[in-house]
């Protein structure tokens, strides 16, 4: 309950057991749940699609209060998401009526995202992927697996994943094409390139397949299944290089989206260099991390160009492959314990001070 309104949670919008301490009901199908009148509805992606027009005009009817809750994605990916067809309605005649862009800048739908979006559309973050990485027991292995086995000898000199395909990805690809012979490198998506996966040592054993390794094969196989492990840690991976070369989700968007994918070599005390959008940097100190500007040059992060950007990214990651990366691995390891430890620190306050932060969220924008 909030003030005197019932919260109704969607079972897949993701933050069910977050919000639970207020929810008064759950659902997982929007149109057979038993509608409450004046209720706050939480709902997830799928379920908006599915039932944007009835949900439109339960709104406007201020039947109930609506979320659209995504907690999954952020900035240019969801304010996309929010622009696609399935999100307008149409009145009899054909012309566009309603669309869910135009709901959220009026405040008639309320928006709970993963990463930051333009302050018009009325929204509250939730640092999804944060907290979530250190759920998994194989994470916490994994990063006791690394420190009892921390060498400063290593056989590549950087760890460089790309998922699915973005032209940044893309992009990076061609512009290292002189050093990934030294790198522990992969791409899973032909869009980015020619394919390339990591051997199996550097794979858990639960996504080690013997598939066709054509281009098309392996892109269904990864992308079109619930089988790949994103979140998961594999010490090997980090053990065996000196640094992480993180390409993030989105990079050409002027607000930050933190995935697993930067994540993940802070839980397990590994340095990393992020490709990711202008003022990437500037926003994981706001969170209290610490970055590595006492070794390499950050100043790519004010570049507003984001080609420029990337360029000079790459420039970083050249130069620091001509160095001695055992010793630039001793000057980064007090940072990489830091953020270790703030991390730590941080997963227990998001995970916290949310329904607090939710409530007050809503007692703002839905006080009428």
């Amino acid at each position: 309950m909030l003030g005197n309104r019932k919260l109704i949670i969607d079972t897949g919008c993701g933050i069910h057991d977050e919000l639970a301490v207020y929810a008064d009901d759950k659902f997982s199908i929007f149109q057979e749940h038993t509608l409450v009148p004046n209720a706050i509805y939480l709902i997830s992606h799928a379920e908006f699609g599915e039932n944007f027009e009835k949900i439109v005009e339960l709104v406007k009817t201020n039947t109930i209060k609506a979320i659209y809750a995504e907690p999954s994605e952020g900035s240019a990916t969801l304010i996309n998401r929010c622009g696609r067809p399935e999100f307008r309605t149409k009145l009899a005649n054909g012309n566009e009526n309603t669309d869910l862009l135009e709901l959220l800048k009026k405040g008639k739908i309320l928006l709970l995202t993963g990463g930051d979006v333009p302050a018009q559309y009325l929204h509250l973050v939730y640092e999804n992927f944060l907290p979530k990485i250190l759920d998994y027991d194989e994470n916490i292995n994994a990063i006791k697996t690394y420190k009892r086995t921390y060498s400063t000898n290593r056989p590549y000199k950087f760890l460089f994943l790309n998922g699915k395909g973005r032209q940044h990805r893309k992009f990076m690809i061609e512009q290292l094409a002189d050093v990934l012979d030294t790198a522990l490198w992969s791409n899973l998506d032909p869009a980015n390139g020619p394919v390339k996966l990591l051997d199996r040592q550097y794979e858990l054993d639960r996504f080690n397949v013997d598939i066709s390794q054509t281009d098309e094969n392996v892109k269904k196989y990864l992308f079109e299944s619930d089988i790949w492990g994103d979140v998961y840690l594999v010490p090997a991976q980090y053990t065996n290089t000196y640094f992480s070369l993180v390409t993030e989700t989105v990079q050409n968007y002027r607000y930050s989206f933190r995935t697993e994918k930067i994540w993940k070599p802070i839980a397990i005390g590994h340095p990393w260099i992020a490709v990711a959008n202008q003022g990437y940097y500037r926003d994981m100190h706001n969170l209290g991390f610490q970055t590595f500007g006492h070794v390499i040059d950050e100043r790519f992060d004010e570049i507003a160009n984001n080609q420029d950007r990337m360029v000079q990214v790459s420039r970083v990651v050249k130069d620091l492959c001509q160095q001695d990366l055992a010793s630039f691995l001793k000057e980064c390891y007090n940072v990489c314990k830091y953020n270790q430890q703030h991390l730590a620190e941080m997963r227990t306050r998001v995970r916290s001070e949310f329904p607090a932060r939710f409530k007050q969220f809503i007692n703002k924008h839905f006080n009428e």
